[in-house]
């Protein structure tokens, strides 16, 4: 089964359906890894009602961080900002379905961090947004 997940998250690194940048947007963070150097950048746009109508994700990095945060990207559209304040550190590994280590954790929750706080109109992204 681990073998499928990797295939997943090859595809969603070489050919990512939510990379580049929404302009204008109504949401925008980017922050980065300093243990390995991956970078992300997110932008959303959010209507009236404060659903996301569309999101994308800039940067770079290594396979998990890049695949993580266009499954990231793609799950949250269509979804309320409330809803998108719950998410955790477990949705993401669900999303990517392989165990990891504590290393390539911080690359896996690093799109999820930029996002929660992007959403919550933080000036820096703190961990504990990941929790």
């Amino acid at each position: 089964m681990d073998d499928l997940y990797r295939e997943v998250i090859i595809e969603h690194y070489k050919n990512p359906s939510y990379r580049g940048k929404l302009v204008p947007h109504d949401i925008s963070f980017a922050d980065n890894n300093p243990l390995c150097g991956d970078h992300i950048q997110i932008d959303l746009r959010v209507n009236k009602d404060g659903v996301v109508t569309e999101a994308m994700f800039d940067g770079h990095g290594c396979a998990i961080s890049q695949a993580s945060a266009d499954l990231l990207m793609e799950f949250v559209i269509g979804k309320p900002l409330g809803e998108v304040k719950l998410l955790n550190k477990q949705d993401i590994l669900d999303m990517l379905g392989i165990d990891l280590g504590p290393v390539r954790l911080k690359c896996a929750l690093l799109s999820l961090k930029v996002l929660k706080a992007g959403v919550y109109g933080l000036g820096e992204a703190g961990d504990d947004l990941v929790e």
